[in-house]
């Protein structure tokens, strides 16, 4: 599981722009590891396999560790792979994967326009892209008297939990996806809620995204 979270792609984007007639289609998704990273490379130039260039960078983890990739996939060299790389680290995303694809347009931009171009493509793709914050979760199954179901819901969003699946019998059972460095605090606060009656177990955790 992760020791600190960081901020992630919450899904793909797609954005482009038009220099000198040149086409540059930028592709960003969320990726966990560098086989799943390759393999967004990969399916982006199936897609785009009649373009001039398709020139990827990504990073692999986040905060204190992470895995850096770049090429400038046929374009002179540090003009592409390497601005786009620095874009992605100024951005502060981690598990981040962008291929900028290039239609040449018949003029050629020169060193300073190839990396203005790919930099401006990188930065529109990451403008729509939406966040999300890489946590740890552990799910709670919980069982607690009807009478403090409405208390508990109330206090979920105070911890960022959410509720998993619901289930009523003769009595409230629950399952509560629960940040894992919030749990002792979560589970402190619903010991007071429910004078102690609420009966709590541990599912497990996952590595999960949450919306910024």
């Amino acid at each position: 599981m992760i020791n600190e979270t960081f901020p992630v792609p919450l899904g793909p984007a797609r954005a482009e722009i038009v220099v000198v007639n040149s086409r540059f289609i930028a592709s960003l998704d969320y990726v966990e590891t560098v086989d799943e990273a390759r393999s967004f490379m990969a399916s982006i130039r199936r897609e785009f396999s009649d373009a001039t260039h398709n020139v990827p960078a990504f990073i692999v983890g986040g905060g204190n560790s992470s895995t850096e990739f770049c090429s400038d996939d046929g374009e002179p060299s540090g003009t592409s792979g390497r601005p786009l790389l620095s874009v992605l680290r100024g951005s502060g995303l981690g598990n981040v994967a962008v291929v900028v694809t290039r239609y040449f347009g018949g003029t050629l931009l020169g060193t300073g326009g190839l990396v203005k171009a790919y930099s401006e493509a990188g930065k529109k793709v990451l403008e729509q892209t939406d966040r999300a914050l890489l946590t740890e979760l552990t799910t709670l199954r919980i069982e607690l008297p009807y009478a403090h179901f409405d208390g508990l819901r109330m206090i979920l969003p105070r911890f960022k939990a959410s509720i998993a699946s619901e289930v009523f019998t003769e009595s409230v059972r629950i399952e509560v996806d629960v940040p894992s460095d919030e749990v002792a605090r979560f589970l402190s606060t619903l010991a007071d809620l429910s004078s102690g009656v609420a009966r709590t177990i541990s599912l497990g955790s996952r590595t999960a995204r949450l919306a910024l």
